[in-house]
């Protein structure tokens, strides 16, 4: 296997990063863990915003920095200032992708617009990520991921049917809208191989929340009614939910009528599969009230790992609600590596969430961990702009770096 495993899928591709936060960095995180060289700008002595965004912190590096920021180096460079400027462009003329989530209108000012970017480098990839795109009444406000699933409609199909609505328990549409950045850049990146010319890749937090709804909004669409919130069920699968065992919940996810014929037969009421109003999918959503009743009162007689047994050994698909201890001493997840261990320059051994993008005939990209502000600054500007150690020294003390 090892002979023909090919290099990491994105090595020899380099990023200039100006995000912060988290949706920018989400998408560059990801490039460097395919295997792309991910320089991150950033401002002198305060860094990305998400550097004291805490506790916890471990050391100077908080856990929402450490979250999205491995496999990078950074490059602490004032914009503010003519050479800083000079140097980003500088930097630009050498990277294949630019993403950065400015303000609309900010990186015009600086110089560092698509078009002023592509006049320095014809065939780049650029990315702009924002709250609400490029145009639009609404182009020019600032968007956050709270604000932007209450307004996405997120937040309305969320929570208990008598409760509040209810936002994510992560950031989603930050989250999501770094994947659909990875997505358009990679496009791009393929586009370009074919045509020789770059692209400018537009995605925003609202954009991405709406794409979410998915099969709610295709719903709205095709009967003009509004979702309403149904708690931990699905709206168009039933059984497909939390039920409660005789010492706490767990998730049912019954997808055909197979599955539900089996699951009836687990809990000794096999009639249920023949009852006409439970035959199929559609009668079941239009009966789901009783059905339920019916499927809780079984559930509520037996321990919950008994029903999760019983319904896994059945090919019924079931499992435990998991906290994050339980999550990380899955014996699954430790076989997927989605912890892994790397070594800091000043903290030492380090736990990562890995990567989830694995990729059998690829080398895996090493993983590095999350920089400290301007650690790689010399080292950056010595190897891809030419600067000698007087020059760099002369930039730290006039605090452009």
């Amino acid at each position: 296997m090892s002979d023909a495993l090919q290099s990491a899928p994105l090595s020899g591709l380099r990023v200039i990063d100006f995000t912060r936060i988290l949706a920018g960095p989400f998408c560059t995180m990801i490039l460097g863990d395919l295997g792309a060289e991910v320089i991150k700008i950033e401002r002198p002595g305060r860094g990305d915003d998400t550097r004291s965004w805490g506790p916890p912190f471990i050391g100077e590096l908080s856990a929402y920095f450490i979250a999205v920021n491995r496999n990078k180096r950074s490059l602490a460079l004032d914009l503010r200032s003519e050479r800083g400027l000079a140097i980003a462009r500088q930097l630009v003329a050498s990277g294949d992708v630019v993403v950065h989530n400015f303000r609309p209108g900010v990186a015009d000012k600086l110089g560092l617009g698509y078009d002023a970017v592509r006049a320095i480098k014809e065939d780049i990839v650029y990315c702009t990520v924002s709250g609400f795109g490029l145009d639009g009444p609404y182009a020019k406000r600032p968007g956050y991921d709270a604000l932007i699933q209450g307004m996405g409609g997120l937040m309305s199909i969320t929570g208990e049917p008598d409760g509040a609505p209810t936002k994510s328990g992560v950031a989603i549409t930050d989250l999501a809208c770094g994947m659909f950045s990875l997505a358009g850049i990679l496009a791009a990146l393929v586009g370009r191989e074919r045509t020789g010319r770059g692209d400018h890749v537009d995605v925003s937090l609202l954009d991405s929340a709406v794409a979410l709804l998915v099969n709610q909004a295709q719903s709205y669409l095709l009967t003009g009614e509004v979702p309403v919130r149904l708690g931990n069920a699905h709206p168009t699968i039933v059984p497909y939910e939390t039920f409660v065992a005789a010492d706490g919940p767990f998730i049912v996810a019954v997808g055909n009528n197979t599955q539900f014929a089996r699951l009836c037969e687990v809990i000794g009421a096999p009639e249920l599969s023949r009852d006409a109003r439970y035959l199929d999918n559609p009668t079941r959503v239009v009966n789901r009230a009783s059905l339920v009743e019916a499927l809780a009162a079984r559930f509520a007689a037996k321990p919950r790992e008994h029903w999760v047994r019983a319904l896994q050994d059945a090919a019924v698909p079931s499992g435990p609600i998991n906290d994050l201890a339980d999550v990380f001493g899955d014996p699954q997840v430790a076989a997927r590596e989605m912890a892994r261990a790397v070594e800091h320059a000043a903290l030492g051994p380090l736990r990562l969430v890995g990567s989830p993008i694995k990729l059998r005939c690829s080398e895996r990209a090493a993983m590095s961990p999350p920089p400290l502000v301007g650690q790689h600054s010399a080292e950056v500007l010595s190897e891809l702009c030419g600067l000698g150690d007087e020059e760099i020294a002369a930039l730290r003390e006039a605090k452009v770096i």
